[in-house]
C-alpha cells in the first residue's frame, strides 16, 4: 500500500502529516514554508509512494482565502501529480483540537505556543479524522 498525505495549508507555513503505509495511523511529518510546499511534496512524493492527498480548508470562514491560495495551489498540484487524487477536507476546529492536544499531552507553555507544532498537529487530526470517516464507509 501507500501513504495518504495531509496538508493544513497556511499563509506562511504549511502542517503535513502522513499515515503509515497500511494507512491506519496519521503521524505529523513537518511544517514547510507554504512558499515551498510544492516543491516538498513533490520531493515526497518521489521518495515514497502517495495514494491521496488531503487538504484542509474551512469553506465556512476562510472562503476568499481558499479561493486566492489554496485552490491555485491544488490546481499547481493536480497539473504535476495527475495520478494522485486530491481531496478537501473540512478543518473547522483543528488549531482547537490541536492546543488541547499539547494540554492533554503534558507540553510547557513555551512549546504550545509553537505555531509550527500547531500546524503540523493540526495536519495530523485533519489526516486522522480523515481515516475515521472512511472506516465507517
Amino acid at each position: 500500500m501507500s501513504r495518504i498525505l495531509a496538508i493544513d495549508y497556511g499563509k506562511k507555513r504549511t502542517g503535513v502529516a502522513v499515515t503509515d503505509v497500511l494507512q491506519i495511523i496519521a503521524n505529523g511529518l513537518t511544517t514547510v514554508p507554504t512558499h515551498q510546499l510544492l516543491d516538498f511534496i513533490l520531493k515526497y512524493v518521489e521518495k515514497e509512494p502517495v495514494e491521496r492527498i488531503i487538504v484542509g480548508h474551512n469553506k465556512v470562514y476562510h472562503f476568499g482565502r481558499l479561493l486566492r491560495n489554496i485552490v491555485p495551489f491544488v490546481n499547481q498540484l493536480r497539473k504535476k501529480l495527475p495520478d494522485i487524487p486530491i481531496e478537501f477536507v473540512d478543518e473547522r476546529f483543528t488549531s482547537v483540537l490541536a492546543h488541547q492536544a499539547m494540554l492533554d499531552g503534558g507540553l510547557k507553555k513555551k512549546d504550545r505556543q509553537n505555531k509550527a507544532l500547531v500546524d503540523e498537529i493540526s495536519a495530523t487530526i485533519i489526516l486522522q479524522s480523515y481515516l475515521e470517516s472512511k472506516k465507517y464507509i
